[in-house]
């Protein structure tokens, strides 16, 4: 049984290998055009954020398990595989601890105004001070606010916890357009108007590509600002530079882009974005949590063998 890892580098951590009998190879990466022929004769193929879509799995006859070194899948056509019986498997709650926590770093450093004040000190102004401390741009307190979040998973509900904990009022948001508000979520519009803190936590998919835009920008406060540790397409980039150049939002955080690395650029890397921080898509990357979504994405490749696949997606 061959197994091909193709992006053995992605993941920082020891990946263990499968207690089965089997053939092993990897690739630190892989360019999108190399992986029919890196993958030709594999049953098995590990990957994390290449593409395989219809025209990769009918070049790949002897493919039949495709394992996530990831939760999201929409690098993965998973009709095409269905129809073929090829199983997918991802990992799951291995960020638990490490997403929320990112989360609440970013909501911290923009609310208490963090890297303005560490630039005023390195800038000598505090040096040049007439009082003891320097003031001049808004520091708030994540007590008292409103954290309003969209996506109720694992991540969604641990970064909910921790901003309870901080003694935040939670709103979920129901799902846009939504005819009817279930138990325990806001419409996604009260949301959107309540919120000072929003937190993306809902995977992409054909409804949320695009679901923070011009319009729903434009409803949520003028003090609020906006967290995405999610996927970057969950945003419309350019409405939120418009955005925040405009001031209609306070500031926003984002972990994820539309595409990852940015090798074209990005409208929110525009040096003249105010109030934004862009972190590299590392709010999963935890020590712990990357050696949980090594271990687990094997035991996913051995459950498969023994014939009783785990965290299917097809």
């Amino acid at each position: 049984m061959r197994i091909v890892c193709l992006e053995r580098a992605s993941i920082p951590a020891p990946l263990p290998r499968p207690d089965v009998e089997h053939e092993w190879l990897e690739f630190e990466s892989t360019q999108q055009d190399q992986v029919v022929g890196r993958l030709s004769g594999a049953r098995i193929a590990i990957v994390n954020k290449l593409r395989i879509g219809a025209a990769e799995l009918a070049a790949l006859q002897d493919l039949q398990m495709i394992s996530l070194l990831a939760t999201g899948a929409d690098n993965i056509d998973l009709a095409a595989c269905a129809a073929r019986g090829i199983v997918v498997s991802n990992v799951r709650g291995y960020a638990v601890h490490s997403v929320p926590e990112h989360a609440i770093l970013l909501m911290l450093a923009l609310r208490r105004s963090l890297f303005d004040y560490v630039a005023d000190v390195r800038g000598g102004r505090w040096a040049r001070a007439p009082s003891f401390c320097l003031t001049g741009h808004p520091v708030r307190d994540l007590n008292g606010a409103t954290l309003g979040i969209i996506g109720r998973g694992a991540l969604g509900a641990a970064t909910a916890n921790l901003g309870a904990a901080f003694g935040m009022r939670i709103l979920f948001a129901e799902r846009k357009g939504a005819d009817l508000v279930r138990e325990g979520y806001a419409s996604f519009e009260q949301v959107l108007g309540e919120a000072d803190v929003l937190s993306l936590h809902c995977p992409l998919g054909p409804a949320t590509r695009g679901l923070i835009g011009a319009a729903e920008l434009a409803r949520m406060k003028p003090e609020a600002i906006l967290v995405n540790t999610a996927r970057g397409a969950l945003v419309d980039e350019q409405a939120l530079a418009d955005a925040l150049r405009a001031g209609r939002i306070a500031g926003a955080a984002v972990d994820v882009l539309s595409q990852e690395p940015p090798r074209e650029g990005n409208p929110l890397l525009a040096a003249d974005v105010p109030n934004l921080l862009v972190t590299p898509h590392i709010a999963w990357g935890s020590s712990g949590a990357m050696r949980e979504l090594a271990a687990q994405a094997i035991r996913n490749v051995e459950a498969f063998v023994a014939g009783t696949p785990r965290n299917r997606l097809a």
